[in-house]
């Protein structure tokens, strides 16, 4: 699950970077989990929109490009074991691993604007809009309360 979630939020908005922007800053965040080759940049990042795509993140033009990664099923000692030589597959292996446990619904992607980080949902009913209510949710709930307020007053 943190293999996903930190591939789903490589591109950072309210810092205003994205580890997808250059060859060098990807390799380096492969090298740092131990993924194996960093693979072609353009399926990573077509990859990256294709799934952010899949769990509601609205977005301007057409769909994404369906990507593929090469993911690998062995028997190690009659057990399956899923891996991947490069880390496109390792990513999608996990995300296929998470959909077929029936997990994949709980992935989200943050309402608030600014944000648009990936996250988990963990409550009961699977109804999280924020990945923060401290921080995405206080800002949305404060400025719709403002506007309301200015609403009344007027």
């Amino acid at each position: 699950m943190e293999l996903l979630l930190a591939f789903l939020n490589t591109r950072d908005l309210e810092l205003g970077t994205d580890v997808l922007d250059s060859a060098a800053a990807w390799r380096a965040w492969v090298t740092e989990r131990g993924l194996g080759s960093p693979g072609e940049l353009d399926g990573v990042r077509a990859a990256r929109a294709s799934l952010r795509a899949s769990l509601g993140e609205r977005h301007d033009g057409p769909d994404p490009t369906p990507a593929a990664g090469l993911v690998r099923v062995d028997l190690s000692h009659g057990v399956p074991t899923m891996s991947s030589a490069d880390a496109l597959g390792a990513v999608l292996g996990a995300a296929a691993r998470l959909a077929v446990l029936g997990s994949w619904e709980r992935f989200k992607i943050c309402q608030a604007d600014d944000c648009r980080w990936a996250f988990f949902d963990r409550s009961r009913n699977r109804s999280r809009t924020w990945c923060s209510m401290q921080t995405c949710g206080n800002r949305e709930k404060a400025r719709n309360w403002r506007e309301r307020r200015a609403l009344s007053v007027s």
